[in-house]
């Protein structure tokens, strides 16, 4: 009886539409799993409209507005087989366009979230293409406002160059197939089975801060290469968010998804998208590559901050 007593707990907060994030964060807890003295929930955040995988394309860049002005949607969650306490909650999302995926987004916008993450210590585990950056300063600003500790963050991307991946994740996105495609001319997208796997080294530091009752705090994961920040991509994903921001009032200004005038805009938006990431990222990359011996002091300013708390190294 003592030892159920003093147990941990740990509420696993997830959405996956492939499924590629659900093994990721089952990798993070599953030395978690395979300890007695800890106890794992899972909390799946299903909306009632279910989002579709793979995406028909309109629908696909229909969902932008909503994701960049985090709007929420309605959820169905089963809260009747979780804790009146944790001792630490994984939060584990997606990235839609540079914003967490609008079941996480709802969901830190409820009253259930602040119930469960008021004055607790979160970790985040990201799985996405390669930008994350602004979807996590989205997450903070969640967190601070619920009053919760973020300790740790996570974000494993995908294992192909920018330029492959650019041509490999929409091709996963729009046919559910990852490659990979065109006689492998295209890499298989997603994250690397074998960074799925290794991911269970975080779950082991977990089990041991809990095993020695040291509190989790932002050393939690330092050290450990649970983060690289590609600093070519930072001045990319601001401009990126602002677009987003910009266009999908435009968006929502036309009613909402499905209706007839935004699927006739999303065919034009289609054509700018693909000119941005084609001209504007890697001319913003380049950029930033010229000017690198006069900006490295601020690059590494910018590289800690978004790699806080747990740090590249």
């Amino acid at each position: 009886m003592d030892k159920v007593a003093h147990r941990s707990r740990v509420l696993v907060v997830h959405y996956s539409q492939s499924g590629q994030l659900e093994r990721v964060a089952r990798s993070v807890v599953a030395p978690l799993l395979a300890d007695d003295a800890v106890s794992v929930d899972f909390l799946n955040l299903q909306p009632v409209e279910p989002y579709p995988f793979p995406w028909p394309l309109l629908r696909f860049i229909n969902a932008f507005p909503e994701s960049a002005h985090q709007v929420p949607c309605q959820l169905r969650v089963d809260t009747s087989h979780l804790a009146d306490d944790y001792d630490l909650i994984i939060l584990a999302y997606q990235v839609w366009y540079l914003s967490p995926s609008i079941p996480v987004s709802t969901f830190l916008q409820s009253e259930l979230a602040l119930r469960l993450l008021k004055d607790k210590p979160v970790v985040t585990v990201i799985a996405c293409r390669n930008m994350w950056l602004q979807a996590q300063e989205k997450v903070k600003a969640h967190l601070d406002r619920l009053q919760a500790r973020l300790v740790g963050n996570v974000a494993l991307t995908d294992g192909v160059s920018s330029a492959a991946s650019f041509f490999s994740t929409p091709l996963w996105v729009l046919t559910g197939r990852k490659g990979p495609h065109w006689f492998g001319l295209v890499p298989a997208a997603g994250v690397k089975e074998q960074e799925v796997a290794a991911a269970q080294r975080f779950g082991e530091k977990i089990q041991q801060a809990f095993a020695r009752g040291r509190p989790l705090d932002e050393t939690l994961w330092q050290g450990m290469g649970a983060v690289t920040i590609n600093d070519k991509l930072i001045a990319s994903e601001k401009v990126g968010n602002r677009s987003f921001y910009l266009w999908g009032k435009l968006f929502l200004a036309c009613g909402r998804p499905n209706a007839a005038l935004r699927q006739v805009l999303a065919v034009f938006y289609i054509l700018f998208l693909v000119l941005m990431i084609g001209t504007v990222v890697p001319l913003t990359a380049l950029v930033k590559t010229l000017f690198k011996p006069l900006l490295r002091k601020r690059i590494a300013e910018q590289k800690k901050y978004y790699s806080w708390p747990s740090g590249e190294g």
